[in-house]
């Protein structure tokens, strides 16, 4: 039986169906994003960050901006933190000990490198029966310890007249006997002084010449730190221009004492650095200036013409009081050589033997003096800042023979 359609509703129920079919249809739609979104296994996904409104510069930044109610708030950078400059302490002044004395402090430096030397002579004199063969290893030893042949023939003569007017030798003796004679080749009579006495408003000005290598600028530094032991103020000149590590070599050593470097750019000339130390050391009434040259040894003519023309431009404001040659005592006869020209260069009134106890080769002392005709003054017993020492004959003959 066929129920009869109400055609009148039939709207309503057609409205009905509509609906019912876009639920399902959502619902539908809704259950399978709810899948993909939990499945297993499924990483969430990260949070969106939302975009950050651009940062302009302070003076880019729109008129208005950031005001209460216009426009977007421009965040602005931090202010700079002000950066202080490292403040690098001076460094601290110390004081030297006086340089009287110094080489009998250091004797014992000599003797261990000069002691074989003495021992060996001693040995030999001591013998019984002096014949020729024994002389002949005398006269070895003394050349070989760089006394020198002269020197050495010399001494040989004295020895075996007054070895034969002894006759029979007690140890006591003969080590008296010979250091008769070593003391007679070293000249105690020569006048070692130092010319470090400024003259009136004048300081003394002492030149430092040598070969580089032979510690030139190193025994600058530490003649400075031994007068101002003394007790005098000293102005450093670094004049070896050429060497950029020998002006700063002198400065470290001038701060250590407190003593003024007076500098010029590498490469300038090295007689205006000279002057300019003058000027400055009778500026401020110092004691002594001490100027280090440069060692340069090209050509003996280049050599003359720029140690010349430094010490006359210094003899425009003051005296050369001392001109001293720094030697290697370890070069031997090739120290003497390296002297023989600068003493063809300037007048030459003092050496500094530099490495003394580092050579068994202690008769240099005696060849140099005899060559140059001018004294020892100081010696070079160690690599330490206060190792540098007047020279005493007595006490350097006292160490080659030893106790």
């Amino acid at each position: 039986m066929t129920m009869p359609v109400d055609l009148e509703n039939w709207h309503l129920v057609d409205g009905y169906l509509g609906v019912i079919v876009i639920v399902a249809v959502v619902a539908l739609l809704a259950a399978g994003g709810l899948f993909l979104l939990f499945r297993p296994g499924r990483k969430a996904a990260p949070p969106v960050k939302p975009p950050e409104p651009p940062t302009l510069p302070e003076e880019k930044r729109p008129a208005g901006a950031g005001e209460e109610g216009e426009g977007a708030t421009t965040t602005l950078p931090p202010p700079a933190v002000p950066v202080t400059p490292a403040v690098v302490a001076p460094p601290e002044v110390e004081v030297p000990p006086p340089s009287a004395g110094r080489m009998v402090r250091l004797r014992s430096r000599l003797a261990r490198s000069q002691s074989a030397f003495g021992r060996g002579l001693l040995e030999l004199l001591s013998r019984d029966r002096l014949d020729d063969e024994v002389w002949d290893e005398i006269e070895e030893n003394l050349i070989t310890a760089d006394v020198g042949v002269s020197p050495t023939r010399v001494m040989v003569e004295e020895l075996r007249t007054k070895v034969k007017v002894l006759g029979t030798r007690t140890p006591e003796e003969v080590r008296k006997l010979l250091r008769e004679q070593l003391l007679a080749q070293v000249n105690p009579d020569l006048d070692r002084t130092l010319r470090v006495q400024k003259h009136g408003d004048r300081p003394a000005v002492v030149l430092v010449v040598g070969v580089n290598g032979t510690g030139k600028t190193t025994t600058t530094g530490k003649l400075a730190r031994a007068l101002v032991g003394d007790g005098k103020k000293v102005v450093l000149g670094a004049a070896d221009t050429f060497r950029a590590a020998a002006a700063d070599q002198l400065q470290t050593w001038g701060e250590r004492v407190g003593a003024d470097v007076v500098r010029g750019p590498e490469g300038s000339d090295p007689a205006s650095v000279a002057f300019d130390a003058t000027a400055r050391g009778i500026e401020e009434k110092v004691d002594a200036v001490i100027v280090d040259t440069a060692g340069r040894l090209h050509t003996k003519t280049g050599l003359m013409d720029e140690l010349g023309k430094v010490k006359r431009v210094i003899e425009k404001k003051a005296t050369v009081d001392e001109v001293l040659l720094v030697l290697d005592a370890t070069t031997g006869q090739n120290g003497m050589r390296q002297a023989q020209v600068f003493g063809e260069v300037v007048n030459i009134t003092g050496i500094a033997l530099t490495k003394l106890d580092g050579t068994a080769k202690g008769g240099i002392v005696i060849s140099v003096q005899r060559e140059l005709g001018v004294p020892v003054k100081l010696v070079g017993l160690g690599e330490g800042p206060d190792d540098l020492a007047p020279f005493d004959p007595e006490v350097f003959v006292d160490a080659i023979l030893g106790d």
